[in-house]
């Protein structure tokens, strides 16, 4: 018996085992757009968001779905598995991924190269939303905890 081949296919195995973070299309809304929400009405990160004039809109795989946001407004509005707005950028990642961004955990820039992350349209527009989003890294533990979210994931 050739011990490798048998370790392959225990990893293989594992990994179709493995369920993304988020159960549920509903829930990806419910945590990550609910977490944009917060980060609109923020008072440091909401206005320099709504300065950018930006609308994005963010595809979700493994559960399917999207964020629309648009900051051209006065205030951010939101649409999940929007079919109709047309977005200045697009962004397209597991939502295991965008998970892991907002811990912190994920590069965008090395993400991007990796392809682990797509994006369409200005990405210069959207690198220079990471400086105003970087408190946006601790916010989000600290969002999931307070809203007891994803208990079991993190």
């Amino acid at each position: 018996m050739n011990f490798s081949l048998d370790l392959t296919v225990v990893v293989i195995s594992m990994s179709y085992l493995r369920m993304s973070v988020f159960k549920d299309s509903d829930e990806i809304h419910t945590v990550i757009g609910g977490f944009f929400k917060l980060l609109a009405q923020d008072a440091v990160v909401g206005p320099k968001l709504l300065n950018s004039n930006l609308k994005l809109k963010f595809h979700y795989k493994e559960p399917n779905t999207n964020i629309f946001i648009d900051l051209s407004g006065n205030e951010a509005a939101f649409a999940f598995n929007d079919q109709e707005h047309k977005a200045d950028v697009e962004m397209t990642m597991k939502a295991d991924v965008a998970h892991k961004f907002w811990q912190g955990k994920v590069n965008l820039v090395t993400s991007l190269a990796r392809r682990e992350i797509t994006a369409k349209g200005p990405i210069p527009k959207i690198l220079k939303l990471l400086p105003i989003i970087k408190p946006a890294y601790s916010l989000y533990p600290k969002y999931l905890e307070d809203n007891q979210y994803l208990q079991s994931d993190s």
